[in-house]
């Protein structure tokens, strides 16, 4: 079998990203695993994804303009349960990119959303179905 095995995130505040990925995770078809009290992490299939809090951690937060993780991306199901979740993205701590050119931002043939959460960790949500 090929593909990522795991991604591991560093957060600043666990609690408040377990809140904000918990969600996104959900909606894409992640549910939680494991629960520690420096970190959570979700599964699908095989791969999972862990948010944690290190000693070795430096500085608040991420900016994905510096050279690391520019954003992950996620199969969102349909253009409608791509639109649905953008709808409730606000409510649960994530903020719209690239309002002005949703759902096209990738390009004519490429319909997504972008999510930016309060840590600063951009997702990339891409309608995979018709």
């Amino acid at each position: 079998m090929r593909g990522f095995h795991h991604v591991e995130l560093w957060v600043a505040d666990v609690a408040q990203s377990a809140v904000e990925w918990g969600w996104l995770l959900g909606q894409v078809g992640f549910e939680p695993a494991d629960v520690w009290a420096e970190g959570r992490s979700w599964r699908n299939g095989d791969a999972y994804l862990t948010i944690c809090s290190a000693p070795a951690l430096h500085g608040p937060g991420h900016d994905r303009r510096l050279a690391g993780l520019n954003h992950l991306a996620f199969h969102g199901g349909t253009r409608s349960d791509v639109d649905a979740l953008m709808a409730a993205a606000a409510s649960h701590g994530w903020s719209a990119l690239y309002d002005d050119r949703y759902p096209h931002a990738g390009g004519p043939g490429h319909y997504a959303g972008w999510l930016e959460n309060s840590e600063g960790f951009k997702a990339e949500v891409v309608a995979t179905e018709v």
